[in-house]
């Protein structure tokens, strides 16, 4: 049985997980926009996959005998200042998560949860490679510059990104 601090934790880890989904749905959204479909279609697979980390955490709680409560989503930002701000703003935002993360692992260390510690370790896995994939993009689009040639280079590069 969980502790409830730690269900109320996860509770709201599922919010969070909703709401990064949301944010890169709404990056996506920009990008279209700026017609960057290469950009547009990474996010959308990002936030496709944030709503598979929040069901995680949804049929681990169900499994565990307790009871998802689902809390509000904020509305995510929709306005941004180009490619470069969005995925710093990615790396910040994923930066966060692992932060919450290791909150929630800390918790169930504390509380002898080991159920619940091999449950987080994939997300502690997981959350490695989050930075690293935002962090590598950040880079790149730092060494483009202003160059258009490079940034739709990049753009056909991560329309690339295969649907997992």
């Amino acid at each position: 049985m969980f502790s409830k601090n730690l269900l109320d934790e996860m509770n709201t880890q599922i919010k969070l997980e909703l709401y990064s989904g949301y944010l890169y749905l709404s990056m996506s959204a920009y990008f279209e926009a700026n017609n960057l479909p290469g950009f547009a279609r990474w996010m959308k697979i990002q936030a496709k996959e944030e709503q598979e980390h929040a069901m995680k955490f949804f049929g681990y709680i169900n499994d565990r005998g307790e009871r998802v409560v689902l809390q509000a989503i904020d509305q995510p930002q929709s306005d941004f200042k180009g490619a470069l701000a969005i995925f710093e703003q990615a790396l910040e935002h994923e930066k966060s998560v692992t932060a919450r993360i290791d909150l929630l692992y800390s918790i169930a260390v504390k509380n002898n949860d080991y159920a619940s510690q091999s449950f987080l370790n994939w997300f502690v896995d997981e959350q490695v490679e989050e930075e690293k994939n935002a962090s590598e993009i950040v880079e790149w689009l730092k060494k483009a510059g202003d160059s258009v040639t490079a940034l739709f280079s990049l753009d056909s590069m991560l329309g690339k990104r295969a649907d997992d």
